[in-house]
């Protein structure tokens, strides 16, 4: 094996992964190299008598270099090994071994020093479905029986593991092949882990501010000066080289002269010394870097690859980073009061989690925050989010207790697919606000690491849609659904009740609920223009015990009669007596939000969320009941089609690529066996390029026959129609090849086949592309204008439940069409739902088909037939949520 630059050919870069172990460090993972040779002989002697002795059965106190170099010398393929490491150094060994064509046997080693942090399972986990892809089925070890942690490693990780004790050896065995417990362990620890990096960031014990300087108007300066004022509880250090004293601290010259252990490092020094400084942190120890800096990759090619070399020192480090380009952070814990931002006061403390991605968005979000009187328990700016993300952060808070909702303003997604896995599961407890203008790249801020996207917007919406988030437009709409889902119950179900003191107030607030679908229960109640306080109440007494209404929308105007305070209270006392949601609209009325707040104990405060306009409330409350509809509702379960053969395809797709390196479309025969294998039966077609050819299949396939053309150039041309269909004898046959040859030359080239005519029903089109950002995405629609000129079209991210099944079928306009509309017979939904199961798996498993087309599909009340499929293989990209624990 020839090495070049320290790697020997056939180095499997797509295995390299820096992962976040079990204490929320990070750590890197890669196959092992010949070069690892001294780097094995110095762990192998790091190692205690007790360790060696658990891996290699005997008390090898030193490794002949006959074995090491067996050890680091491996072919990838039969023989994988990888390396954890931290720092450069290795912490951790795992391998296997193939001793059958369907087999392997596992081994590992894990610095005693880096026990208990979960490396044997992250390693166990990439091994696994390194395995799997190679054909490997099955795991077996040779574990001592007092080496527990090994054999917990195994058991715990959701695979079925049998045990056979013989010679003093337990034996295990276990099939790879993933599972639901396996991968809910998998998702499982990532959580933890990811989660447990974050109370770095927001709890730390010890800060150092790197560049606090001296002159009041320098960011360091300010920032040191913010978590003096917001009285944080930890320890805090100011580290300068030329100053000896800052805000009456004394100043280190470098982090790693400070005598405590440092949590978070805040950065404030020009870009250029960034990378000096995160070099002196790692030496330090310490855990996370909060990097407020710019001039990185939002600054042109030399700031970006700054940006990438301040990643791979921090992550090689064992660090975590957010930033560059981070406002800061904020967590308004008493036990923390954290104010690492150069926000200048910690904004109210409340409920309300937020994340932003710019300096200027952060600012705009706590100042939009602050006059709407909403609190805030933790705030974060990710900045050019080149390691922390929102991702993280929601990990965080799905096991928060002090927040009950999160906001989130993203300029940009990095993982939508893991994106959407963490906001499902956060938003089955609390609602998810996302503001996000945007998915294309021109949207995409200098400096954000993200891939391109060919989907359409409908598709970010439709994921959004599926993980139960609150898509809003702007920061205005993000906080009017805020301060009600925080302050008020979500509702249960979509009927309304309108009380207010005008008519035309009224009638405008029915409005609004009707055109969101929300439905007024019995009207809106209008009071008289001199109704007093007790009047109020009582209308509103009724509204809230009224079993057929879900939520009360109250609208009033300056009365002429009652103070505006009176009825302000009136609102409050009803809905803090009632489980049902409250918001008012109170027009040209001054001094009412106090009136509008309660605070009954417990340090709890009870708020009706007061809105400008009856619009905004309306849209706000109809945002909640859709959320909470689907917190309701029943997930479904993972649509696992029987019948497939997912080795047949991919020794198909593998074929076509070694063919054509860079891709091609799939000729008809391999496309047949490309759904074959997956249970989908493509309509039988007979290829015709003369007349006779065409008389001579249709009397093969068996009257009523259809032609149509299936040339290249037809697929530009949607205008054109190159079919003919109903042709019940040879006479009809020869007119109808005769005409379509004579009007589709020369873009036909004679490419047209014969199908027998399929039963009548709805034509429908359902696809799967493989997207560079979201991965595989599939789509459906009602074939022609539906899809080709009003863009009907529905989405969904695979892996989909049956329930997402059900909803992508109904979520286009002209879904009526299937259900027997105008006295039609119902199409078989169930069987249009099988197929859309078998294309969500096939293009879940599959990545390197980047397109498949099914159209059109002809469902009708006995099944669905697949009249015809395009599929085009081309080399793709490595996913950015693959089934393995990994920072992207």
């Amino acid at each position: 094996m020839t090495e070049a630059a320290g790697r020997p050919v056939g180095y499997p870069t797509q295995w390299e992964a820096d992962v976040v172990l079990r204490d929320g460090s990070v750590a890197h993972l890669r196959p092992i190299t010949p070069s690892d040779v001294e780097a094995v002989h110095r762990f192998h002697a790091g190692q205690s008598d007790e360790s060696i002795y658990m891996r290699f059965f005997a008390p090898l106190r030193k490794l002949s270099d006959r074995d090491v170099t067996r050890f680091t010398n491996v072919d990838y393929h039969d023989r994988v090994a990888l390396v954890a490491t931290v720092r450069g150094a290795i912490i951790g060994i795992g391998r296997y071994d193939k001793i059958t064509a369907t087999s392997a046997e596992v081994a590992f080693n894990i610095s005693d020093s880096f026990q208990g942090k979960g490396i044997g399972s992250v390693l166990l986990e990439h091994l696994a479905v390194i395995a799997w892809e190679s054909g490997i089925e099955e795991f077996t070890a040779e574990v001592l029986p007092q080496n527990r942690k090994m054999i917990s490693v195994f058991s715990e990780a959701g695979y079925e593991v049998s045990r056979r004790f013989e010679d003093g050896v337990v034996s295990v065995r276990f099939q790879i092949r993933p599972t639901e417990r396996s991968e809910a362990v998998r998702l499982s620890r990532e959580h933890r882990a990811e989660s447990v990096s974050m109370r770095s960031v927001l709890f730390p014990d010890t800060i150092a501010v790197v560049g606090a300087s001296r002159r009041s108007d320098s960011i360091g300066h300010h920032i040191l000066s913010n978590i003096q004022s917001a009285g944080f509880n930890g320890a805090v250090y100011a580290v300068n080289r030329e100053a000896m004293e800052v805000l009456g601290l004394h100043a280190h010259a470098r982090v790693s002269e400070i005598p405590d252990e440092v949590d978070l490092a805040v950065v404030a020094v020009p870009a250029e010394e960034v990378l000096d400084v995160v070099a002196d942190c790692a030496e330090a120890d310490v855990k996370t870097l909060l990097v407020v800096s710019a001039g990185f990759a939002e600054a042109g090619p030399a700031g970006e690859e700054l940006q990438r070399e301040l990643l791979a020192t921090a992550r090689a480090a064992g660090m975590r980073v957010l930033g560059p380009n981070s406002f800061g952070v904020i967590n308004n814990h008493p036990s923390v009061r954290l104010n690492a931002s150069l926000a200048p006061e910690l904004p109210p403390a409340g409920r309300l989690g937020l994340f932003a991605q710019s300096g200027a968005l952060g600012i705009a979000v706590l100042a939009s925050a602050a006059r709407r009187g909403l609190g805030i328990s933790v705030f974060a700016s990710a900045g050019n989010r080149v390691d922390v993300s929102g991702n993280d952060f929601m990990q965080y808070w799905i096991d928060d207790d002090d927040t009950d909702a999160v906001g989130l303003y993203l300029e940009s997604m990095g993982n939508p697919r893991k994106f959407s896995r963490i906001a499902r599961r956060l938003a089955t407890t609390k609602p998810v606000i996302v503001v996000k203008s945007g998915v294309s790249s021109y949207g995409v801020p200098p400096g954000h690491r993200a891939r391109p996207t060919r989907v359409r917007p409908e598709a970010f919406d439709a994921m959004l849609r599926q993980a139960g988030v609150i898509r809003v437009e702007n920061v205005h709409q993000m906080f009017d659904v805020a301060q009600l889902v925080v302050h008020q119950p979500l509702p249960q179900g979509n009927r309304v009740a309108i009380v207010g003191n005008s008519d035309a107030l009224g009638a405008l607030t029915a409005e609004a609920c009707v055109s969101w679908g929300l439905e007024v229960a019995h009207g809106p109640v209008s009071l008289p223009s001199d109704a007093r306080g007790e009047h109020f109440a009582a209308a509103l007494a009724d509204a809230f015990g009224d079993p057929e209404v879900d939520s009360v929308l109250t609208c009033f105007i300056p009365p002429l009669v009652t103070e505006d305070a009176e009825v302000a209270a009136a609102v409050r006392d009803a809905a803090i007596a009632s489980d049902k949601p409250c918001l008012a609209t109170f027009l040209g009325m001054r001094g009412v939000l106090d009136r509008l707040s309660d605070q009954p104990g417990a340090g709890r405060v009870e708020v009706v969320p007061a809105y400008a306009m009856p619009e905004d409330a309306v849209r706000a409350l109809a945002a909640a009941t859709r959320y909470s509809e689907w917190r309701s509702k029943d997930r479904g379960v993972q649509v696992n089609p029987v019948g497939i053969d997912r080795e047949a395809a991919e020794a198909l797709v593998e074929r076509v690529l070694t063919e054509s390196p860079e891709g091609r479309r799939l000729t008809h025969a391999e496309v047949t066996s490309l759904l074959s294998a997956y249970g989908v039966d493509l309509w039988g077609s007979v290829p015709a390029r003369t007349v006779d050819d065409a008389v001579a299949a249709a009397e093969a396939v068996g009257y009523p026959v259809v032609i149509k053309s299936v040339a290249p150039l037809m697929r530009h041309q949607p205008g054109l129609s190159g079919i003919r269909v109903d042709l019940r004898t040879e006479g009809q046959v020869r007119e109808a090849f005769a005409g379509l040859t004579e009007r589709l030359a020369p873009l036909s080239a004679n490419s047209f086949v014969v199908q027998r005519m399929a039963t009548p029903g709805v034509s429908c089109v359902v696809r799967s592309d493989e997207d560079p950002l979201f991965g595989p995405v599939v789509s459906f629609s009602i074939a022609g204008p539906p899809t080709d000129l009003l863009g009907d079209i529905g989405h969904r991210i695979p892996p989909l439940t049956d329930v997402d099944v059900s909803d992508l079928i109904s979520s286009v306009k002209s879904s009526p069409m299937l259900h027997g509309h105008r006295g039609s017979t119902p199409v078989h939904r169930a069987a249009l739902a099988d197929l859309i199961a078998r294309v969500s798996v096939l293009a879940d498993n599959l990545p390197e088909v980047s397109s498949l087309v099914l159209n059109p599909v002809n469902a009708h009340p006995s099944g669905v037939d697949v009249l015809g499929a395009e599929a085009v293989v081309a080399p793709t990209p490595r996913r950015k949520d693959p089934g393995r624990r990994t920072l992207t």
